[in-house]
């Protein structure tokens, strides 16, 4: 028995004092003070990166990682709750919260490339419909549950919270996808289809809501051009893409051909176009999925093949036809992913900071009033309901897995809700009310979604 507790003691201690470790070197930032800003945010990356690695431990019981980097978030931001602050300055560093914004745009880029226009077009009316129901029913009745649970706040107050309602987080929902392979499937590509349509409609009515709130009214006009603006984007800028990509690439391609060359090219229009989405008054991140969407194979096909690719070609030669073959089609199959795998050392750098930092704004504090606990489980009710139903409209396709796929606010949430605070249309109150809801809904959804899609692979 004592042998035993010895070998059960000696095997967590494996990761137990690397834990340790880089829990505390942190309080060395806090001790070097001075104007040492970028060097302590070299250690704060560092450690953010080991912990969110940590948090992937949720792997061993069949979660996606993206669970446990925001639980390990959630836990980080709350130390200070027990005494230990020392996390804190990480939610205000400048550096680290302008990665982490870096990173939803890569992770977005990263499925607009693993995705592809015609399988989107294919499912393009039944996304549609499921973007229109999934802003139209929570908007509805977020409004409605807010005047039956809060009554005698300001009709704008209301407006915001149903406003809230309609987002919806594609990072987190993408990324389960992506983690289990299921990108490809068509529920995948109804949800990524709708979330884009969602967020357009959804930052749509934050800016009308914000109208209203400022001016009192707003114009048909107004609302009008806000609408179109976001439409003329996508639009041009997948017609556009398309165009200009084959001709940049072979532009590029005379100044060299090499992996570094195409690697920029590929990162220079995401941000490009993530720059343009934000002109055009949406998330930059729909401007980075639209570039991932338009950049296909066929524009590098002036572009060096990979080294190891003709390693391999090489060492086959003197095998059989069939063996030749079979080598030549996974070839191919990795050609055609190439520029997937140049981003993704790019990805896992950055993505895992901003799951850890999105999960680090949640605030436990607000789970100590019961009164506002209680509105709060009521209104997250709602909003899985409101997303659920937008499920019910995808067709013939698992429609619970649309459901759950639309349902985390995750950042998105905490956007609206930030700016209804700035605007002083949502009390503290009501700012608890959202922060528990998309707290709930981002960390509720991620397992959700990984059991269905578990469970429909097996049949």
């Amino acid at each position: 028995m004592r042998k035993n507790l010895r070998d059960y003691f000696q095997e967590r201690s494996r990761w137990f004092y690397p834990l340790i470790l880089v829990l505390f070197l942190p309080s060395t930032v806090s001790a070097s003070g001075g104007n040492a800003a970028i060097p302590n945010a070299f250690l704060w990356i560092a450690v953010l990166l080991l912990l969110a690695k940590i948090g992937s431990l949720v792997e061993k019981w069949k979660q996606p990682a993206v669970l446990g980097e925001l639980i390990m978030g959630v836990v980080l931001g709350n130390l200070a709750l027990v005494g230990l602050g020392v996390f804190d300055p990480v939610k205000h560093d400048q550096i680290i919260l302008f990665l982490a914004e870096l990173g939803v745009v890569i992770l977005l880029f990263q499925i607009g490339l693993e995705s592809y226009i015609d399988e989107m077009r294919k499912v393009g009316f039944r996304a549609f419909l499921v973007a229109i129901v999934g802003v139209v029913v929570p908007f509805g009745l977020g409004y409605v549950a807010g005047i039956w649970l809060m009554p005698g706040l300001d009709t704008n107050a209301y407006l915001f919270l149903g406003a809230t309602l309609t987002a919806t987080s594609v990072g987190i929902t993408g990324r389960v996808f992506r983690d289990l392979g299921k990108l490809q499937t068509r529920e995948a590509q109804i949800v990524l289809g709708a979330a884009v349509i969602d967020d357009v409609m959804g930052l749509i009515i934050l800016a009308v809501v914000s109208a209203i709130v400022v001016t009192g009214v707003v114009s048909t006009g107004e609302i009008t051009w806000i609408t179109t603006k976001a439409i003329l984007f996508l639009v041009g800028a997948l017609f556009l893409g398309q165009l200009l990509a084959p001709r940049i690439g072979q532009f590029f391609s005379l100044i060299h051909t090499g992996i570094g060359m195409k690697f920029t090219i590929a990162i220079s229009f995401c941000l490009i176009f993530a720059y343009l989405a934000h002109l055009a008054g949406l998330a930059p991140i729909v401007g980075a999925f639209a570039a991932g969407l338009m950049l296909e194979p066929v524009h590098f096909q002036r572009f060096a093949t990979p080294a190891i690719n003709t390693s391999i070609e090489k060492a086959v030669e003197g095998a059989d036809e069939k063996t030749k073959q079979e080598v030549k089609k996974v070839l191919n199959v990795h050609d055609k992913h190439h520029l997937d795998r140049l981003v993704e050392p790019l990805g896992h750098f950055l993505v895992p900071l901003f799951f850890v930092v999105t999960g680090m704004q949640v605030d436990l504090k607000t789970l100590s009033d019961p009164k506002v606990l209680g509105i709060a489980l009521v209104i997250t009710l709602v909003a899985f309901i409101g997303k659920l139903a937008a499920g019910m409209v995808a067709g013939p396709v698992n429609k619970y897995i649309v459901g759950w796929g639309m349902a985390p606010r995750g950042e998105v949430g905490l956007i609206f809700a930030m700016i209804g605070k700035q605007l002083g249309v949502i009390s503290e109150e009501l700012f608890s009310v959202v922060i528990i809801m998309v707290i709930l809904t981002t960390l509720l959804t991620p397992p959700i979604l990984n059991h269905l899609l578990r469970k429909e692979a097996n049949g």
